[in-house]
C-alpha cells in the first residue's frame, strides 16, 4: 500500500505562515514524488486558504477534529460536513491531546469517526498509552481497548486510518524502540485482520516525535505505513525529509 505522511499543525501558524509552508511543500512535490501520499491538517481557520493553494495538487487537506453532529446548537464546534464542504478529505479524531485536554473518551471518539464517515471523510483514529501504562506493561491492552472501542463497526481501509501515538513520546523528543513500535503495530494489524475483512489493507501510522533523524528507520518497520508528524511538519525542509524517507 502507498504510505501516508500527515502533518498535524496543531494550534500553530497564522495565515501567512500556513500559505508559505504549503507553497514550499508544493514546490518540493512538483519536483519529486517521494512515493507517499501527503496530507496537511491546519487549524480550522486556515483550512480554506490552504485548500485554495493545494487545489488540484497531490497534497490532500485534513482537519484536526470534528463534532459528532452535522449541525445544531454547538457553539465553537465544526461538523464533519462543514469540513468536507471546506475541501477536507480527512479528519483526525481521538488525538491524545483531545482526549486529555477535552476529556474525550472512546465513546465520543467512535461517534466522531462515524460522523466523519457519514460525511465522506477518512477518519484518522489515534490510539496510544501513557508512560505509566508503558512502564506497567499495559501498552498492548490499552491500545487494544482504544482500537476496539474507537473504531466503528463500519470502518474500512477506504475510510479509516489508524495512528499509534504513544502519549509519552508526543513532542518530548522521546521515541519507543524499533522493537516496541513493531510490537504495537503488529498487534494492531492482527486486531484489524480479526475484525475486518480488509483489515490487512488499513494504513497504520506511527506518531510521536518522528523527525528527519529517525523517520527512515521507523518507516521501514513492517506494518508502519506512514507517519503522523507534529512539530517537524511546521518546517518545509524537515517535513519533506520525512516524506522522502519513505
Amino acid at each position: 500500500m502507498r504510505p501516508l505522511i500527515v502533518g498535524n499543525w496543531k494550534m500553530n501558524t497564522m495565515r501567512s505562515e500556513a500559505t508559505a509552508l504549503v507553497a514550499g511543500l508544493m514546490e518540493q512535490r512538483a519536483e519529486l514524488d517521494p512515493g507517499c501520499d501527503l496530507l496537511v491538517c491546519p487549524p480550522f481557520v486556515i483550512l480554506r486558504p490552504v485548500a485554495d493553494i493545494i487545489e488540484g495538487s497531490p497534497i490532500a487537506l485534513g482537519a484536526q477534529d470534528c463534532h459528532t453532529d452535522n449541525s445544531g446548537a454547538h457553539t465553537g464546534d465544526v461538523s464533519a460536513g462543514m469540513l468536507a464542504d471546506a475541501g477536507c478529505e480527512f479528519v483526525i479524531v481521538g488525538h491524545s491531546e483531545r482526549r486529555a485536554d477535552h476529556r474525550e473518551d472512546d465513546v465520543l471518539v467512535v461517534s466522531k469517526a462515524g460522523a466523519a464517515h457519514a460525511s465522506g471523510l477518512q477518519a484518522i483514529i489515534c490510539v496510544g498509552e501513557t508512560l505509566d501504562q508503558r512502564n506497567a506493561e499495559e501498552t498492548l491492552s490499552v491500545v487494544e481497548g482504544h482500537l476496539l472501542s474507537s473504531v466503528p463497526d463500519g470502518a474500512t481501509a477506504e475510510n479509516t486510518v489508524v495512528a499509534y501515538e504513544p502519549i509519552w513520546a508526543i513532542g518530548t523528543g522521546l521515541t519507543p524502540t524499533i522493537e516496541q513500535i513493531s510490537e504495537v503495530h503488529d498487534h494492531i494489524r492482527a486486531l484489524l485482520v480479526a475484525r475486518f475483512a480488509d483489515g490487512n489493507e488499513f494504513r497504520l501510522l506511527y506518531g510521536g516525535s518522528m523527525n528527519p533523524g529517525n523517520a527512515r528507520e521507523i518507516l521501514a518497520v513492517k506494518n508502519v505505513n506512514g507517519g503522523l508528524v507534529g512539530g517537524a511538519s511546521l518546517n518545509v525542509k524537515d517535513f519533506w525529509s520525512i516524506c522522502a524517507s519513505v
